[in-house]
């Protein structure tokens, strides 16, 4: 298969991240062939190699939130990231954050850094499918993110912010979220932020 069929293949199908596995069963040749192809077009400068085995077109690279989706599974994104884009801290964020069930792990992609959180699988919940760029991105709700984000700084991992902004947020749904964590620390922390913030 040349080049131009399986750009035109990976177009209709919408595909501007594919794994080698999806170039295998798109060009129908052997493991060889395939990583001949894929080697010699990374270096051509047609195709973006995102990590081992995950790559895009160059002509239609997709956003960081698409990537941030598909670099590490299941994943979405949350903490600090989604915070900034639901605008409850007035930052801009420049490392994607995403919550994970899988071990913590930091990517770089084309000077972006993209950070994984592990929590655990109970919690991994309150997320919603949003559109952008022609793409379903899976992101934290507000409540979701801003709870994540709590749960670490509950483990000493991550130091609380005093410009989140947690007005717009459903003071009820962030308790029923934090409950689910079981983690007593979790709590008792969200209703020490509560008090300090004097919001009811």
């Amino acid at each position: 298969m040349n080049w131009i069929e399986f750009d035109r293949k990976l177009n209709m199908n919408g595909q501007r991240i594919f794994t080698s596995l999806e170039a295998l069963r798109i060009m129908d040749s052997s493991e060889i062939g395939v990583r001949f192809f894929l080697h010699r077009y990374v270096k051509k400068g047609a195709i973006v190699r995102l990590k081992n085995g995950l790559y895009a077109l160059a002509d239609n690279v997709p956003s960081e939130l698409e990537i941030a989706n598909k670099l590490y599974q299941p994943s979405y994104i949350s903490f600090e990231y989604a915070l900034s884009f639901h605008k409850i801290i007035p930052e801009t964020v420049y490392t994607v954050t995403c919550a994970t069930t899988k071990p913590t792990r930091e990517f770089t992609v084309s000077g972006i850094a993209y950070h994984y959180y592990t929590i655990k699988k109970d919690a991994f919940f309150g997320y919603e499918p949003i559109k952008r760029d022609n793409a379903v991105i899976l992101m934290a709700t507000p409540e979701k993110a801003f709870i994540d984000y709590l749960y670490f700084v509950s483990l000493k991992k991550k130091v609380i912010s005093d410009r989140i902004n947690i007005r717009p947020l459903d003071k009820h749904r962030i308790f029923s979220y934090a409950e689910k964590f079981k983690r007593e620390a979790l709590v008792k922390l969200l209703e020490i932020y509560y008090d300090r913030k004097r919001i009811h």
